[in-house]
């Protein structure tokens, strides 16, 4: 068997694969005959929608590089920023269906737009959800559509600061938060921790399909002590992409991942591999094309004071360091010893939570430095007063 039909036959087998789970998983829904004890109360089936926000705003100044005005003067750059402004849209048609639609603002930047530094909405999620937690341990269910990815939604849920910024390999690149395509998510017994796994698009939330080559991703996240009082919160997540650019032209990630949580402190290490051939295509019969390499470690903490109002000042320490093998069409191709390396820390002042509302205000700093690059890239350093409101 040829390269490009075993490469194609791994790809259905894998679609087949995660398509078999789901139904496995959804198929006692068709054949389940349950009789209700004694005392039973049915599920609340009674149709349901909610509205909710997400703001990420910010005041950001660029200390280095500096600038230059239109005057030719030297500026350090500066600006009121809103980064993320999320509108939820969530519901349920019966206990066993549900939906989620969230717009999200970004900046069109298209030459000769009308609309060219505006601020506009698109698509982040809109999503179908069956939920089957009826034969299934509970936190079971399929989504198809544009929809979270596995491993950077499960991140965010324990490193809260999204809001400074991007988890390490969405930043790096690498990832996306959100995609379309299909995906099955359940827990292990026991609190040992749980996975999800899809089949996606694989060009993100945000561009269109620029062939038919589609994206497996998987996590399993692993709880090693669930029942001690201590290490509960110890996690170790392992999660792979296996995806093309093209035919025979790989984009592969591999992440390990081991994070705790704790009433007083959140910390987490992330360890990322990629791999990236940018085309398959033959110069004179010989493919002249590198599958390039890309190695990276991500280690964050939050020690935090809880107060009994039910506020807390936190610390955000972070440090990435990333060696860029490389992703199609970008710099690092020809610059493959070049390193990324970024250090955050900021103080957060987190208000007293109200119901379901959440707010935060945050000082940090950014500084990225790039090394062995060609062309040489300039040291960044910013400032910023970071806030958060959800609800």
């Amino acid at each position: 068997m040829d390269y490009a039909l075993h490469a194609r036959c791994s790809r259905w087998c894998a679609a087949a694969a995660v398509a078999g789970a789901i139904l496995l998983a959804a198929a006692p829904a068709a054949v389940a005959q349950v009789t209700p004890a004694a005392g039973y109360t049915p599920p609340d089936d009674t149709p349901s929608i909610k509205v909710g926000a997400l703001i990420f705003a910010d005041y950001t100044f660029q200390s280095q590089p500096t600038s230059t005005d239109a005057a030719g003067n030297v500026i350090s750059p500066s600006s009121f920023n809103v980064s993320r402004a999320y509108i939820n849209i969530t519901g349920s048609i019966s206990h066993l269906v549900a939906f989620r639609i969230t717009p999200d603002v970004t900046r069109e930047s298209g030459a000769g737009s009308s609309l060219n530094g505006s601020l506009t909405y698109r698509l982040k999620y809109a999503f179908a959800q069956i939920n089957l937690d009826d034969w299934l341990p509970k936190g079971s269910g399929i989504r198809i559509g544009i929809q979270q990815t596995p491993l950077i939604d499960f991140t965010e849920g324990i490193y809260r600061y999204r809001f400074q910024g991007t988890t390490f390999e969405e930043r790096e690149g690498y990832m996306s938060s959100s995609d379309a395509g299909v995906s099955f998510h359940s827990v292990l017994p026991n609190n040992y921790g749980d996975f999800h796994v899809g089949y996606y698009f694989g060009e993100s939330y945000s561009k269109a399909e620029a062939n038919n080559e589609k994206g497996l991703m998987a996590r399993l996240s692993f709880r090693p002590i669930p029942r001690n009082p201590l290490l509960k919160g110890w996690r170790v997540t392992g999660f792979v992409t296996q995806d093309h650019y093209m035919q025979n032209a790989e984009r592969n990630r591999y992440v390990l991942q081991t994070t705790f949580e704790h009433p007083f402190i959140n910390v987490g290490v992330d360890y990322l591999k990629t791999s990236d051939k940018a085309s398959s295509a033959l110069t004179s019969g010989v493919d002249l094309n590198p599958t390039l390499k890309g190695t990276g470690i991500a280690v964050w903490a939050t020690p935090k004071k809880v107060y009994a109002n039910g506020s807390s000042i936190e610390a955000l320490i972070r440090y990435d360091h990333m060696k860029p093998g490389g992703t199609a069409g970008a710099a690092s191709i020809t610059s493959p010893d070049g390193l990324n390396a970024r250090i955050i820390g900021g103080v957060a002042y987190w208000f007293p939570k109200q119901g379901g509302v959440a707010a935060a205000l945050l000082f940090d700093v950014e500084n990225v430095t790039f090394s062995n690059w060609t062309p040489v890239k300039p040291t960044s350093r910013k400032f910023f007063v970071h806030t958060l409101i959800s609800f």
